[in-house]
């Protein structure tokens, strides 16, 4: 246990979400381990008294998190955040903001939700069986917040209603972005030879999509087909630790193997169904879902219902390429109905508040390339609509 909590507390760091000796980081094991010693312990060890959790996380994010968090908690109307992303929608529902640092107050609403945010102090995670899921909260709020914050000033900015203070922030946070991702180096050149250097690419693929910025916490997927086997990165799985969670799964439907198959198991399949593909990759880069939410449509019936990811029914384009709605599954709004066709004609494709699909002919080369050719589009365009 000890080895994860200092591993998860390590990884905020290497992924800008906290600075060095930030994180407090606390898990049960036959006792509460801590990754460090912190004057803030005797209180956090009250919350864990009162929930039935295995981990909780408390930290201050790094730049440029820190202004975007503390700015949307400042000005959250009836203390909820509520991202339009589909992490959020899915996973966190709202972000609570909890003005107040004290227990009993925490317990609750940490009984509701997997974190709360708190203005001018950090973000608390809870994870209900490892370190690991407090970390994946942790780094989900953190995209939220950036999403909803970059969304809402470009909204706001064309309306002309944007704050002195929401400008002042804007600027703030902009100081601090890094620079647009680049690759280093080349990945693995296909056609790949055998199972085990599908594997290796996909491995590598994957650290690269983490390594680039392009894909937070655990989210984003990754498929090889290679003879007639789809292989495909497992539900849950970090892209960036991809050994022994990838799955073969055969296309005639002969394995049970997809049950732990990405939950996009079946938009993957539909894309290589075509032919045109072998390689498939799934990313969550900000300014990219950042430019899907932005819509001057008024009076849209699809969007006061809010269903824009549902069905939104205008052809819109970021960077060049098309954005289409659609849900994890294989239901009547399906990523595996809208995607594809969307894919057929184009470099990429960005889903309404959720991410990008690349896909590359062999190997992985050209959809990372694509993926990070449309964030710096989109990054590019953002700045321009302003």
């Amino acid at each position: 246990m000890d080895r994860l909590i200092r591993k998860y507390a390590d990884k905020l760091v290497r992924s800008g979400l906290a600075e060095a000796g930030a994180p407090l980081l606390g898990a049960w094991d036959a006792e509460l381990i801590w990754n460090r010693e912190d004057e803030m312990r005797p209180l956090i060890e009250k919350i864990f008294a009162g929930l039935h959790i295995s981990a909780l996380l408390f930290a201050q994010p790094a730049e440029p998190y820190r202004t975007v968090v503390d700015f949307l908690a400042r000005t959250a109307p009836s203390g909820v955040l509520r991202p339009e992303d589909t992490e959020t929608r899915t996973f966190l529902h709202d972000l609570p903001v909890v003005t107040t640092f004290e227990a009993e107050k925490l317990i609750q609403v940490l009984k509701k939700r997997k974190c709360a945010i708190l203005p001018g102090r950090g973000i608390i995670a809870c994870g209900t069986v490892s370190p690991e899921q407090a970390f994946v909260t942790f780094s989900s709020a953190c995209f939220a917040c950036f999403v909803k914050f970059f969304a809402d000033v470009l909204r706001d900015v064309r309306a002309g209603s944007s704050s002195p203070a929401q400008q002042a922030a804007f600027r703030q946070a902009v100081e601090h972005l890094d620079p647009p991702a680049q690759r280093v180096s080349p990945l693995l050149r296909g056609p790949f030879r055998d199972e085990a250097t599908v594997l290796t690419a996909m491995e590598e693929a994957g650290k690269a999509t983490v390594d680039c910025g392009l894909v937070d916490s655990y989210f984003g997927n990754i498929s090889c087909l290679f003879e007639d086997i789809l292989y495909i990165s497992q539900t849950g799985s970090s892209l960036d630790e991809l050994q022994g969670c990838i799955d073969p799964v055969p296309l005639d439907g002969s394995s049970c193997a997809g049950i732990t198959a990405s939950s996009e198991l079946s938009a993957h399949r539909a894309i290589v169904a075509r032919g045109t593909c072998r390689t498939i990759l799934h990313g969550h880069p900000k300014f990219s879902v950042v430019l899907s939410l932005a819509c001057g449509e008024k009076n849209c019936e699809v969007g006061l219902k809010r269903q824009c990811h549902l069905c939104c029914p205008r052809p819109r384009r970021a960077a060049g390429v098309p954005i289409v709605p659609g849900e994890v599954g294989t239901g009547l709004h399906g990523l595996c109905h809208t995607v594809p066709p969307a894919l057929a004609d184009s470099r990429g494709v960005i889903v309404y508040g959720h991410g990008v699909f690349t896909a590359g002919r062999t190997d992985f080369n050209g959809a990372l390339s694509s993926l990070l050719e449309i964030e710096k589009g989109c990054r590019e365009e953002y700045f321009a609509r302003l």
